[in-house]
């Protein structure tokens, strides 16, 4: 992975004028052919919903103004972009004047479309509007309390199994933890399943989310992976697979991947 140039894991001066060459983009390609998948064949609708909460600018007369912001990636993107730099990068709009938020929404979405190659949608949120956090979403059922034997930590694709008649579920783990590949710093989350096919051997689902803990991957690329098993082992009629990852440096990251185009995110959750 070429990441010897990018600034995730040094140390780093926080620029306050704006400067779009501090996106640093990451192809998607190698991850994808590391889980078998050819150029640009796919099985998945998708995308990558980053929250980020540290945003500001200067009014016209140098007043301040802070907002938070929803940036929705494509997962057809050729590149997605690396952590810090979006950090820096958004730091890098504190001490530079801008007309309008809308002129902050539309610079941000064309740097941030280019250097991933694809269309990016940004949406600026006032940090004064009400929101509201859960800790899963609506008609899903936890099975974090599954009894698992033989608990892993190293990665383990063949705990997965499914069986039976044909059937509808929403199923929910707090318990992901994955380790970025270049700091080896921890990345929580909570993965929400929505399936339509033979039943997923729970107990079986639980040790295999617990087994990307020592595991060391970006979160979209976690994701794909928890999607190929999933679609390959258990072969259900349709699937959804969506990590809801804690924050961490003023962003949170949210991949979903889906046999389905409706973009399947959920509500904020607690963690975030």
């Amino acid at each position: 992975m070429a990441l010897d140039n990018a600034p995730l894991g040094k140390s780093s001066d926080y620029p306050d004028r704006y400067d779009p060459s501090l996106l640093f983009p990451v192809a998607r390609d190698e991850n994808r052919r590391r889980i078998g998948l050819e150029d640009g064949r796919w099985p998945w609708f998708g995308g990558d919903l980053w929250q980020a909460w540290e945003i500001s600018w200067l009014r016209p007369g140098g007043i301040p103004t802070v907002a938070w912001a929803e940036i929705r990636f494509p997962a057809a993107s050729p590149s997605l972009v690396e952590s810090k730099s979006l950090k820096l990068y958004l730091n890098s709009l504190n001490q530079t004047v801008f007309s309008s938020g809308n002129q902050v929404e539309e610079t941000v979405t064309a740097d941030l479309s280019s250097v991933c190659g694809a269309a990016v949608n940004v949406r600026l949120l006032s940090v004064d509007e009400s929101d509201t956090a859960t800790g899963r979403p609506s008609g899903y059922q936890l099975i974090d309390n599954e009894k698992v034997e033989d608990v892993v930590y190293e990665y383990a694709p063949e705990s997965l199994a499914a069986s039976g008649p044909v059937v509808t579920e929403k199923l929910c783990s707090h318990l992901l933890k994955s380790n970025c590949p270049v700091t080896g710093q921890p990345d929580w989350g909570t993965v929400l399943i929505s399936y339509t096919g033979s039943a997923i051997d729970r107990a079986g689902l639980l040790r295999y989310i617990v087994s990307f803990r020592q595991k060391q991957d970006f979160h979209e690329h976690c994701v794909e992976t928890l999607f190929t098993d999933l679609l390959s082992r258990c072969k259900p009629e349709s699937l959804t697979v969506c990590a809801r990852y804690t924050r961490r440096g003023g962003l949170d990251i949210n991949p979903w991947r889906s046999t389905e185009p409706e973009e399947q995110v959920g509500p904020r959750l607690i963690r975030q």
